[in-house]
């Protein structure tokens, strides 16, 4: 969640491009999105200008991606799968995981890496996850477990790649990316479905068409493009860090009190 470009909106701090996607809560409040480089912005103010630790803002995008798959199945999931990267996404994944076996749901995580070649928050996240029930998946075989693994639960969530796919999901990601969107009977994706670039919703190669997507602190305008329902999450970013990167903050009240609410495109 760390970033290294920056950008605005529209090309001065809190205007608003007419022309790129705009979304709105069930309660009517405009919500405007954002691209990639600007949510790298955001990120790295939060972290490097006012020092919000990533794992916080990690562990409450898994605590919201867990109370979504709520939303998804109509309660809470009996077993999950949970496929994930290595970066923030999949830190959020795994944070998704504790949460959902915390409250008696079966779940199996499946990484599309070795868990040794973790680092840093995603690292911790997994090290967390160890003190509870859940089955993790890894290294060679990852991708035939999932394919059984994905077929009999409730939910697979989709935590592989966030917003910073511009190519085609290659490998082991998009091995896995493949069995969430041919053999799941329910899914969600975290931030933006892997596969799917967050700023152009452009999807060359394989990729997730979830049921539902979660997407964190601002709607990317890439979701446009995107199929199934659209939730948004708060993560904790004060308003005051998208002001210092040049991005419209959300309105005060944009979550009406909740953590997760939905999205639908604005017709205003």
């Amino acid at each position: 969640m760390t970033a290294e470009e920056s950008g605005t909106v529209d090309g001065s701090e809190g205007s608003v491009d007419a022309s790129r996607p705009a979304f709105e809560t069930s309660h009517g409040v405009r919500v405007p999105s954002v691209t990639a480089a600007e949510m790298r912005a955001v990120d790295r103010v939060a972290v490097d200008g006012v020092g919000l630790p990533v794992a916080s803002m990690m562990e409450n995008a898994g605590r919201n991606l867990a109370k979504a798959s709520r939303a998804v199945v109509g309660g809470l999931p009996q077993d999950a799968v949970v496929v994930a990267g290595g970066g923030g996404n999949g830190g959020g994944g795994l944070a998704a995981a504790r949460h959902l076996s915390n409250h008696g749901t079966d779940v199996t995580v499946v990484l599309d890496r070795d868990r040794d070649a973790l680092e840093g928050a995603p690292a911790g996240q997994a090290a967390a996850l160890d003190g509870t029930d859940a089955t993790v998946v890894h290294g060679e075989g990852a991708v035939h477990d999932a394919v059984d693994a994905v077929l009999d639960v409730d939910v697979a969530i989709d935590a592989l790649v966030g917003y910073g796919l511009t190519d085609d999901l290659a490998g082991t990601a998009g091995d896995l990316a493949q069995v969430v969107d041919q053999g799941a009977k329910r899914s969600l994706s975290l931030d933006v479905p892997s596969g799917f670039d967050a700023t152009t919703g452009d999807a060359p190669g394989r990729a997730v068409h979830p049921d539902a997507t979660l997407t964190l602190a601002l709607p990317k305008t890439g979701l446009d493009a995107v199929s199934g329902d659209l939730l948004l999450g708060d993560i904790g970013i004060p308003a005051g860090v998208y002001e210092r990167a040049g991005v419209r903050p959300p309105d005060a009240g944009t979550f009406g009190g909740q953590y997760v609410v939905a999205l639908a495109q604005s017709k205003r």
